[in-house]
């Protein structure tokens, strides 16, 4: 749910032009000690105590002193202030290196700092603006005396930094802020920082006209100062393993012995500051190991400790009075959920997500084992698995993992790259797509490696450390508004949120296959007002209006809302007002009615907020009074709104309208104590009621009847009412599905966008009374959809969920349709019969010097699913009337075809019995529909020969579906049904069929199809006299005296009394073998150059011409050499035959149109080509843009680069080798121009496989050298559409075609003597060949030369004769 976009911002942890005289160094109390008693230590908390004290970890665990460490902190207290780079900068005199790596980052609780450390810097930062606060450069004492930094601490109120040294020493620092003062505020000359917001602004960045000057988002609070203290240093004689700073106290697992150490940051009660449980004294914990790593949830009050075994345990710190009396010093208990079966299982990272109840261990194989948090007794059981898409070799070890703030995205950093995956196992984004070696010469190492990753901004952003580098990376994030704010509304409207701003999508109510394309245009992209972003950043909830109108925003405090239509937003015109509360529970639209729940002070509050008027408390609508906090709201039906809050109370409100006020009314209220655990962890809850209470039903009894349906730690959880003996209401629970990440009802979604135009009539009495009925019988109205993490699963009705339970718990839930993406689902698009979601892209253009982020649209066809699953059932009525609402669209077909497709590949597959498989009963599904002729034939085209079988053993024969198109006009499928009869048949029972086909094209007039027909002929027989007997047939050409005897097609055959005749076979773009396999025809004819058909003068029409035209020939002569082409397809385009016969374009080969209208092979393209769609579509002949001269030029323009980058692509496939190898073999490439090569083809290549580099070279197979192209017109092609590995591919699939190597090679002489510098060289390349040989004969490996040198001697000495007798002569 989550997707980086752009490219990250880059701050450096170091500047080395920093003068060395204002460096100030930290010797951190190494300069003088003296210990003292530790009863008279100071505790951590003291900000100005000029005395420390440290803690002497012996080797026995039990027996722990305390020492005063008294330090002399004259140049330790650094007040700094911001210029524009970091000050406390190393000196000279120190051997720290300025540009050293960063080796730990932490983040502070609240996410307003962040501080990082190399080997002997400690960095402060603050996050917005994004700035240093203060720098520690420790001295080289220090680092002699304690050792060099390695890791990192921060207590979570950031108030102290505690930095482990090499050496087993923890340094203490700490940190004093001051709110009110600033070392830096942002202004300029002629703003007006506190003058007033105007109440409403436009959706660009100027607000006030020009009143006012707005920073970015979060700045404008300027740069804090802050006061940095060295505090104290604690010695660990045992060494340190592992440290974890949490709110109480310091936990540090030692290595010997094997304990765990808890020192308090203040003293307790008693003046005890430390206690120790060794790890041998842990009943629960394997024996002889250590604690690796140790990370703590708050939330969840559960800590993970990894052990040096490869184990991993949940623990639970003891408070107070030990509950095991046996054991006065147990300081913890556990349970160990992870044990590895094998070395790859080992656990090295982990990261909880509190929100799911989830544990995410790393392990050493680079896997991801996900466990579910069911309890705090060891209920831990294994959720699902995560793989990188790599191997362990190319990502290298786990460096960092990471959850969301909200839990919804994981991020896992690499040795050599990073990824992210949903909650539940969706991949996101990477950066294991991108060029190793392009990252690395553009130094962007972030790209290579992470070491270190941590959220900012609520998760609008992530903070990237990579290996070995010395800079920060601060990559933007995209994110579902769902996270955020679930709502249904949020769902259906695919709601974008970014850093400052959103995307919402807008193709909802474009034309069919608008919605469904990828364009950018169909986002509606909108910034959040700087006057609100610049004080209220992060957005933490957006929230979008069931019709796409309205969108609301509410960041730390206040909110904003913005109408897309008129694109102008509202915000508070008082900005007290605005920081008075804050949204926390969630929003939803009612019509133009926003309603909110807050908490301002005390008080917890539902507002109601109108688009029409100004954003002013005294113009609240309603205001509803709550006795606790919400935790989420909910519109349900046409006018319920529930809210539930966090006293596990789900209250049900009644949202009254008129033309004069709006109000809620509470009519109800259930309380589940004892049915939901933990109300925080509730992500989202509806409810059903039954259709006869929602028609008939009074309100105030919906509590009564109503399913509430729960989401909660990814489960979601059915509640059904009951009654018990005595009468009072109970509710039965049932779990419906695990691993959820969000789900819909549509009949919310319906119903909603129903009461919206029902009140839109109330309040306007002019408006159409008429109440949309899209969804009214539709198949889906009560249908639930889920997305689990692998796809979509959809219960058709919601009802058979409901009829399973709870009376009949013991029958299984109904089953679910799987429909399965490689994408993430945003939305589904009920009315398109489409899931909607998106993917992203990394980006990497060779004319940029960097890397940038970008994800495109993708949708998928349910409906095939969908009517698969009722096919299954036997029911075929509701497949049928499933259809019936989607038999309109555009790709209704293309959803039937994908149907048929699926079941048959798996059939062919998998053979069954007639008894038990489903292809009958799809083929008789889909002869209800006039396509079904064409579902067929295309269905036919695109799966492999050997399923033809399959599929026409329940069919009709094909000269039954051939004559059928035929009475129903379908020429191009009775084409189609050709194809098939020559592929089952022999050729004289078809030839009637082609005949008769070729006469109906004519009359019709359909020339395209024609010459279709007309280009198999001539791939039949290449001498032309099948194609002139069928023209003659068909009377398209004139008789001639002399004609050669008939074919062995068309013998005795006429169009009134058509007669079959012998033959190997035909059929529409389809070529016999000699050993009668069938081919596509892909070579052009050479023998049928210059023959020419006569057209008789009936033929010379307006038709004619137009058939004339498509052949592209002048009128009335037609060559055979016309009909010839080295396309497989039945339909060739236009564009792509005049592309390939221009002059210039001879090196390439017309590609398939099935590869070109393949959306996998064009994977990536979208970004290196301008007007990318507009292009495509001109290549595959759909192009009907009316635009102007200018604009056609450069959509040409492009389509010629488009076809160029496929065309690399398709010619190291199967298809494009074998017709590359035919232009080569023909020498369609030119021959080289070498002397000894004796004229041996070339072959096109690339130099570079990005476009704009180099132009295309020619490559000579024997010499193995690379030559210019003769003409101009070639060497202007860009190498990159041949690409750098065509010709080696080439060679290696058809190895017969390398030719031996020339051993023949020109000597210099002079009067026949030859010259000495030149030979003494030969000699020396002589010798190193024969030692080369001999090396080859001792490994047994074929050297591939025909050496022989007499032989070469000979042949030069006849060279030279013939040249003695040429100059005689």
């Amino acid at each position: 749910m989550y997707w980086p976009i752009g490219a990250p911002r880059i701050y450096a942890a170091s500047d080395q032009r920093t003068p060395n005289d204002h460096v100030l160094e930290s010797g951190d109390g190494a300069d003088t000690q003296q210990f003292k008693d530790p009863n008279n230590a100071n505790d951590f908390g003291t900000a100005d105590g000029a005395e420390g004290s440290g803690v002497d970890i012996r080797n026995q665990g039990n027996s722990n002193r305390m020492e005063r460490e008294q330090v002399d902190h004259k140049n330790s207290h650094l007040e700094e202030s911001l210029g524009s780079g970091l000050n406390g900068r190393g000196s000279q005199s120190s051997e720290t290196n300025a540009s050293a790596s960063i080796v730990g980052l932490r983040v502070s609780r609240n996410g307003l700092m962040f501080a990082t450390i190399t080997t002997t810097i400690l960095t402060i930062w603050q996050t917005r603006p994004t700035a240093v606060l203060a720098s520690v450069v420790r001295s080289q004492h220090s680092l002699r005396t304690y050792g060099l930094n390695i890791s990192l601490l921060l207590r979570p109120d950031s108030a102290i930094f505690v930095v482990q040294t090499s050496l087993g020493y923890l340094i203490t620092y700490s940190l004093a802020t001051d709110p009110n003062s600033r070392v830096y505020i942002p202004h300029m000359e002629g703003s007006h920082s506190n003058g007033p917001r105007h109440r409403s602004a436009s959706g660009s960045r100027s607000h006030g006209g020009g009143e006012r000057i707005y920073w970015g988002a979060g700045e404008d609070g300027g740069v804090r100062e802050v006061s940095v203290r060295f505090k104290m240093v604690i010695k660990v004689d045992a060494g340190i393993e592992r440290a974890l700073a949490l709110d109480e106290e310091l936990v540090v697992a030692t290595e010997k012995p094997a304990a765990v150490q808890c020192i308090r940051w203040t003293p307790d009660s008693n003046g005890n500051q430390t206690s120790t449980e060794l790890l041998s004294r842990m009943g629960w914990m394997s024996k002889k190991v250590t604690v690796l790593d140790m990370i703590h949830d708050r939330p969840m009050n559960l800590s993970t400790w990894i052990t040096s075994d490869g184990k991993a345990y949940a623990v639970q710190r003891l408070l107070g009075a030990p509950q095991d009396t046996d054991d006065p010093k147990k300081l913890f208990k556990g349970y160990c959920f992870h044990s590895p079966e094998n070395e790859g299982e080992c656990a090295t990272k982990a990261a909880i997500n509190a929100r799911f109840s989830l544990i995410a261990i790393g392990c050493t194989d680079g896997t991801i084992l996900v466990y579910n948090v069911r309890d705090y007794a060891g209920n831990i059981p294994l959720s699902y698995k995560l793989k990188p898409s790599v191997s362990l070799s190319s990502s290298g070890r786990i460096n960092a993992l990471s959850y969301s703030p909200d839990g919804y995205c994981l991020f896992a950093g690499f040795e050599k790259g990073w990824i992210t995956w949903s909650v539940y196992g969706k991949p996101g984004g990477t950066s294991f797509a991108s060029d190793r070696h392009t990252s690395e010469s553009n130094g962007e190492e972030w790209l290579n490696g992470i070491c270190a990753a941590n959220w900012l901004g609520g998760g609008s952003e992530i903070l990237l450390v990579a290996q070995n580098d010395d800079r920060l990376w601060l990559l933007e994030m995209a994110r579902s508004a769902v996270a955020g704010c679930f709502s249904a509304a949020n769902i259906s409207r695919s709601l974008l949120q970014t850093n400052s701003g959103f995307m919402v999508y807008r193709g909802y109510d474009q034309p069919d296959l608008t919605t469904i394309s990828a364009e950018s245009s169909l986002w509606h992209h909108v910034q959040v007002p700087p006057a609100y972003l610049v004080n209220q950043w992060p957005i933490r909830q957006a929230v979008v209006s069931p019709d796409g109108r309205y969108i609301a925003v509410a960041g730390r405090r206040g909110l904003a809302h913005y109408s897309v239509n008129s694109g102008r937003w509202k915000t508070f015109v008082n900005e007290n007002m605005e920081n008075e509360f804050v949204v926390r529970g969630g929003m939803c639209w009612y019509q133009h009615i926003l309603i909110a729940a807050v908490e301002s002070g005390d008080h917890c509050e539902l507002r109601l907020y109108s688009r029409e008027l100004s954003l002013d408390n005294s113009l609240l609508l309603h205001t509803e009074k709550l006795p606790s906090p919400v935790v989420l709201t909910a519109l349900s039906g046409e006018d319920s709104l529930l809210v539930y809050t966090y006293d596990n109370i789900l209250y049900h409100y009644i949202i009254t309208a008129t033309s004069k006020a709006v109000k809620l009314v509470q009519v109800g209220q259930i309380a589940f104590h004892g049915i939901v655990r933990a109300p925080a962890r509730v992500r989202a809850v509806s409810w059903i009621l039954p259709d006869e209470h929602l028609q008939d039903g009074d309100p105030s009894q919906d509590v009564a009847v109503a399913s509430v349906i729960f989401l909660v730690d990814g489960k979601l959880v059915l509640l059904q009412p009951s009654t018990t003996n005595g009468g009072e209401l109970k509710y039965d629970m049932r779990v419906i599905s695990h691993n959820v990440e969000y789900y819909t009802l549509m009949r919310d979604q319906s119903s909603q966008d129903g009461s919206l135009k029902r009140n839109e009539q109330l309040l306007s009495p002019d408006a159409d009374s008429s109440i949309d009925d899209m969804h009214q019988g539709h198949g889906l109205r009560d249908s639930l959809w889920i997305f689990d993490g692998n796809g979509m699963r959809v219960w058709v009705d919601v009802q058979d969920i409901l009829r399973s339970g709870p009376t009949e718990m013991v029958k299984d839930l109904p089953p679910s349709v799987l429909v399965p993406t490689d994408f993430y689902p945003l939305s589904i698009l009920l009315d398109k019969g489409v899931v909607l979601g998106i993917e992203s892209d990394l980006v990497q253009r060779r004319d940029l010097h960097y890397a940038h982020f970008k994800f495109s649209l993708r949708t998928h066809l349910f409906l095939p699913h969908l009517l698969r699953y009722h096919l299954s059932q036997y029911n075929h009525p509701a497949a049928l009337h499933l259809s019936h609402h989607y038999q309109d669209l555009l790709y209704f077909p293309h959803a039937l075809e994908v149907l048929l497709h699926d079941v048959l590949d798996e059939e062919a597959d998998k053979p069954t019995s007639p008894e038990t498989a489903l292809l009958p009963g799809v083929l008789s599904f889909l002869s209800s529909f006039p396509q079904y002729l064409d579902i067929l034939v295309q269905c036919t085209r695109k799966t492999e020969m050997r399923s033809w079988r399959t599929l026409f053993a329940y069919l009709p024969p094909p000269e039954e579906l051939f004559e059928e198109s035929l009475q129903r006009g379908l020429l191009k499928t009775a084409g189609g049904y050709l194809l098939i009869l020559h592929t089952f048949q022999e050729l004289g029972s078809s030839s009637p069929q082609l005949v008769r086909l070729l006469s109906r094209a004519k009359e019709e007039e359909d020339w395209e199809l024609c010459k279709e027909l007309a280009r198999f002929l001539t791939a039949l027989d290449d001498t032309g006299t099948t194609l002139r007997e069928a023209l003659e047939l068909v009377e398209l050409r004139s008789s001639q005296e002399g004609l050669a005897s008939s074919s062995f097609i068309f013998q005795g055959a006429r169009l009134d009394v058509p007669r079959a005749g012998n033959g190997n076979g035909i059929g529409l773009g389809i070529a016999s073998g000699e050993d009668g396999s069938s081919t596509r025809s892909g070579s052009r004819s050479s023998t049928s150059v210059g023959e020419t058909i006569y057209c008789p003068k009936a033929t010379t029409t307006s038709a004619h011409t137009q058939l004339l035209g498509i052949l592209r020939v002048p009128p009335l002569v037609i060559k055979m050499d016309d009909f010839n082409s080295e396309t497989d397809s039945d339909y060739t385009s236009y564009w792509r035959d005049w592309f390939i016969s221009s002059r210039g374009n001879e090196y390439f080969c017309e590609i398939d149109e099935e590869y070109l209208t393949d959306r996998f092979n064009l994977t990536g393209l979208n970004t290196e080509v301008q007007y990318y769609q507009y292009a495509l579509d001109l290549v595959t002949d759909v192009f009907d843009l009316d635009c102007d001269d200018d604009m056609r030029e450069q959509i040409e323009k492009s389509a010629r680069h488009l076809y160029g980058l496929v065309h690399a692509r398709y010619i190291v496939t199967t298809r494009g080798l074998a017709k590359m190898l035919e232009k080569y073999k023909k020498g369609d490439f030119g021959k080289c121009p070498r002397v000894m090569c004796e004229q041996n083809p070339l072959l096109p290549m690339g130099l570079s496989d990005n476009s704009g580099v180099k132009a295309v070279k020619l490559y000579c197979s024997k010499c193995e050298d690379l030559y210019n192209p003769k003409s101009s017109r070639h060497a202007s092609i860009d190498g990159a559409y041949f690409g750098t590995s065509f010709h080696n591919i080439l060679f290696q699939v058809y190895p017969a075609m390398i030719p031996q190597k020339s051993q023949r090679r020109y000597e210099p002489k002079i009067y026949g003597f030859k010259v000495h510098a030149a030979a003494a060289l030969q000699r020396w390349q002589d010798t190193k060949k024969e030692e080369m040989k001999e090396r080859l004969k001792k490994m047994k490996v074929e050297p591939g030369f025909d050496d022989d040198e007499e032989d070469g001697e000979r042949e030069d000495d006849d060279i030279e004769a013939e040249e003695d007798g040429t100059a005689m002569n």
